[in-house]
């Protein structure tokens, strides 16, 4: 009998709606909120605009939209920068389709600040990789994004942070300590690139991890009854049930 219940349990687990897991952590006297999701449970996607190719612009957007498909937005972030349109300025794969193709050009600001890396999704595996690494891999990723710095590439923070870095900014990210699993981060307070690497790294234990975007950086997070509304979004990641 209990092997019986302890069966239907596991298939309760298993069917219940996927739900964001996000939660306050603290590395070196360093306030941010860590989301992480398991790609064999939890399906992100990554949206760029409206079928009438419109950027959402918001998250209240892009879930008042989903309303609408009777489907509701448990978890988003923005996912990479943006050019004055909200359209993504590097790779953008969304339903296997691309959408914008792999930037490799030299320019200035963070986004070329070289190398700079993709998050992709494939599946119910995903991960982090420089842009030249991915590229070369031929991947045929589900959902993937372009943006930059990197912030750890192979257990190495970006060659060009310095640990007294004067530029100092809320900052979010993402990073990969499996195949299977991506984990986001959003700094609650100021850092510098080294700072935000070293959570990264040391604490989240990401062998890779990206730089989305600084300043802008906004958290869709119901469970924590948070959903930012500071700036204009442009590529936005969620997870949808």
């Amino acid at each position: 009998m209990l092997r019986w219940l302890v069966l239907l349990a596991a298939l309760l687990v298993s069917g219940a709606p996927a739900e964001a897991s996000c939660a306050p952590e603290r590395f070196e006297g360093n306030a941010y909120t860590i989301c992480r999701f398991d790609l064999r449970q939890d399906r992100l996607a990554l949206f760029s605009g409206r079928p009438d190719g419109e950027a959402y612009g918001s998250f209240a957007a892009l879930e008042e939209a989903l309303k609408t498909e009777g489907k509701t937005l448990a978890f988003a972030m923005n996912a990479g920068m943006y050019d004055e349109n909200l359209k993504p300025i590097g790779l953008h794969v969304e339903g296997g389709r691309t959408l914008k193709k792999a930037n490799r050009r030299d320019g200035p600001g963070n986004f070329h600040l070289k190398p700079n890396g993709v998050f992709y999704i494939a599946g119910n595996t995903g991960g982090v990789m420089e842009t030249d690494a991915f590229l070369a891999a031929k991947l045929k990723p589900d959902h993937a994004s372009q943006s930059g710095p990197m912030l750890v590439i192979e257990g190495k923070i970006h060659p060009k942070f310095t640990e007294d870095g004067t530029s100092r900014q809320r900052r979010n990210g993402v990073g990969a300590p499996d195949g299977h699993t991506l984990v986001f981060a959003i700094s609650e307070g100021y850092v510098n690139f080294h700072a935000f690497a070293r959570l990264f790294r040391d604490h989240l234990n990401c062998p890779n991890a990206l730089f989305l975007d600084g300043s802008i950086s906004s958290l869709h997070a119901p469970e924590l009854g948070r959903s930012d509304r500071f700036f204009s979004l442009g590529p936005i990641v969620g997870l949808v049930k």
